[in-house]
């Protein structure tokens, strides 16, 4: 059985973090050891929220003790989303080093969360320099939206063209994989958002309807999926559809329900069996 070693934020209500993620991946049939930074009574979008942060030392006591069962060798994968700030990145880099000397096979997946378009950074000083500096090179395979592929490559982006040479550039510094999670370009239909996942050997892109939705959480489960399609597949490509397809699902399930949080439990039909949905195009060799 595949197993994940997802360390992330935790919210008891609502979906995001470690909340956004662990269903989906359970609901594939993965095991997830998940490992919690924060546990929040919601998620701070609201305004308000209520619960701990957990400090980095209390954070690396978890996985060492993870580490002491001895079944580092059986995790297939580190994946990690919102760190906080650069103590707790240094706790996950440790964790991805260890977990990769017991399983040479391992892989790191890095959801870069930092900002947004429209919203700039939300992360501390020094996060973003910590992001593309250490933890981006260290992993296989990097998540970022937009506006966090822009920061890490340096530059704007504007066309397909713009958006498969920032992603090369970051490949460049050491990711194997870059998939962009949410690519808008002046080259493209307007009521539509892309995802774009850029390998050595070739590039793929997939184009979704654009929903009227501001949610939390969409990132965290996109990259969750995004891993879990490509270990079981070993293809970007088809990764990037199933991902696209059961995103997109559990954003119309929110939609027609009206809510606020993404609608995992609604949805999981489409997470189990991604439906064959949007034609995935590949866009460079």
């Amino acid at each position: 059985m595949t197993a994940i070693l997802s360390i992330q934020s935790s919210v008891a209500y609502g979906h995001v973090g470690n909340s956004a993620a662990v269903f989906p991946l359970q609901r594939l049939g993965i095991d997830v050891w998940p490992v919690l930074t924060v546990h929040f009574s919601n998620h701070t979008g609201y305004g308000s929220f209520r619960g701990p942060v957990l400090p980095a030392d209390q954070i690396a006591e978890v996985l060492r003790g993870v580490e002491e069962r001895g079944v580092l060798p059986g995790c297939d994968a580190v994946l990690s989303g919102y760190m906080g700030d650069v103590s707790l990145g240094h706790v996950v880099l440790d964790a991805v080093a260890k977990v990769k000397t017991a399983n040479p096979r391992a892989v790191y997946c890095c959801d870069p969360v930092l900002g947004d378009v429209g919203r700039g950074f939300f992360v501390r000083p020094g996060l973003p320099e910590f992001m593309r500096d250490q933890a981006v090179p260290r992993a296989d395979i990097v998540t970022p939206n937009q506006f966090e592929l822009e920061f890490l490559a340096g530059g704007p982006i504007a066309t397909l063209d713009d958006a498969l040479a920032a992603a090369r550039a970051v490949q460049a510094t050491g990711p194997k994989i870059v998939l962009v999670t949410s690519l808008t370009r002046s080259d493209a239909p307007a009521d539509a958002i892309e995802m774009l996942a850029v390998a050595p050997d070739g590039a793929w892109i997939v184009a979704t309807p654009r929903l009227p939705l501001d949610v939390n959480g969409s990132g965290d489960i996109t990259a969750a999926l995004f891993l879990a399609h490509w270990l079981r597949s070993g293809s970007p490509a088809t990764a990037l559809g199933r991902t696209a397809a059961t995103v997109f699902a559990v954003m119309e399930e929110t939609h027609r329900a009206g809510k606020r949080e993404i609608q995992i439990v609604a949805a999981q039909d489409a997470i189990a069996n991604p439906p064959e949905r949007f034609a995935v195009r590949q866009v460079a060799g």
